[in-house]
């Protein structure tokens, strides 16, 4: 099977899942953080939206400064949702690529200091995809801290079966 066909699958999978997600964010507690050192509910879905975007910059790009960067800050979630859906077709296309776009190297780089050089499968997999059910899962514990009803992901939850 050809890489991208597996990593679209993916995606795909994970982004359903993060949609579920957003949807059960009660407008009201988007400020909300469980810790001074943590990012508020709306810095976390905004972020959870923006990540398909990553994918889009590794495969149409060699290099990324990531000097100036701004993380993006919609305050509703049906703007936070379009994002995500943007993100995720133009990730599909971008990852409509023969296997040998993936061996090729990709940096990140800040101040002319290279923070990350690998083979653009490696930043996919290792840097990017991860970074999905990572804080999708912290999203989960802001629920369960607000009782909020944890939606079901790779099995059950405790609030759903």
């Amino acid at each position: 099977m050809e890489l991208h066909k597996c990593l679209i699958s993916e995606l795909q999978h994970e982004v359903v899942l993060t949609e579920k997600f957003l949807k059960r964010i009660p407008q009201d507690k988007m400020d909300w953080r469980p810790h001074r050192k943590s990012m508020s509910i709306r810095q976390l879905a905004n972020h959870l939206a923006e990540i398909p975007s990553w994918i889009t910059a590794t495969m149409e790009l060699e290099e990324m400064d990531v000097e100036g960067y701004k993380p993006p800050d919609f305050g509703d979630i049906e703007s936070i949702l379009e994002v995500l859906r943007n993100n995720t077709s133009e990730a599909e296309a971008a990852l409509k690529k023969p296997d040998s776009e993936f061996e090729k190297n990709w940096k990140m780089v800040h101040e002319g200091k290279t923070l990350m050089d690998m083979p653009k499968f490696n930043v996919l997999r290792m840097m990017v995809l991860n970074q999905i059910p990572h804080h999708r899962a912290q999203l989960g514990v802001y629920f369960r801290l607000l009782d909020i009803p944890v939606p079901a992901t790779y099995g059950p939850s405790a609030d759903e079966t």
